[in-house]
């Protein structure tokens, strides 16, 4: 197994950081230093900032969170970060991110790999919105985000998009690229601000009733068909 996954399957951090760990020389295996080609058996001692990472049985977890608004996706020990939010038992990193002033579904495991799969932006996998603006919805508006708008010198992909039903200030829209605050800026390409931004759904795993702050086990049909869309 390679090393950044195995670290990230014991626990020790996300194979992200794991993989840092590497490159910084901080890791090293039956006693020579680690690099990123690195395998790892059962047997091999693997120590970081030397010492002994220890094993245990992997057990995936995997969870859905209502993050409210002012809660920061991070696991870095700062204010109001998501770890010390949830609380959760064991260690588990957020798969992808919600900026600070939006709220809505946000995925959490320490599965590596499907916290991979599902962040890669080459596998175009569907997130859902839903957008209040400060004025009505303008109908060219939607109709040229649809097709993709410049932002910031990058075009964005194709979308869909519609009106939320008996409103004038909220749309829905579904992305399969994430651009850093990318629904914001094609927002404010048309002079519009953005009131309430809320993720509903990430590929087949929805908000439901979950309440901000609330969090939940993802139910063995989610995770079956979860895991046959990221293949």
């Amino acid at each position: 197994m390679k090393l950044d996954k195995y670290i990230a399957r014991n626990g020790y951090t996300s194979r992200r950081k794991a993989y840092d760990l590497i490159g910084e020389k901080k890791v090293k295996v039956n006693g020579k230093l680690a690099n990123y080609s690195t395998e790892v058996s059962d047997g091999d001692v693997v120590l970081i900032n030397e010492e002994v990472m220890q094993r245990k049985k992997f057990v995936p977890i995997y969870i859905a969170y209502h993050k409210p608004k002012d809660i920061v996706c991070t696991t870095e020990k700062i204010s109001g970060n998501i770890i010390d939010a949830i609380d959760h038992p064991e260690k588990i990193y957020p798969v992808g991110r919600l900026d600070k002033n939006s709220e809505g579904l946000i995925l959490l495991t320490n599965h590596s790999e499907v916290m991979d799969k599902i962040t890669n932006s080459k596998n175009a996998h569907e997130k859902e919105y839903l957008v209040t603006l400060n004025h009505p919805v303008r109908s060219q508006f939607l109709k040229e985000i649809s097709g993709g708008i410049e932002i910031q010198g990058e075009k964005t992909l194709p979308c869909k998009v519609s009106i939320e039903p008996n409103t004038k200030r909220v749309f829905r829209i579904v992305l399969t690229q994430g651009l850093n605050r990318q629904i914001r800026r094609m927002c404010n390409a048309y002079d519009y601000q953005v009131i309430k931004l809320q993720r509903v759904r990430v590929l087949n795993i929805t908000l439901d009733k979950l309440k901000p702050g609330e969090w939940r086990d993802l139910t063995e049909p989610e995770l079956k068909k979860l895991f046959s869309s990221i293949k």
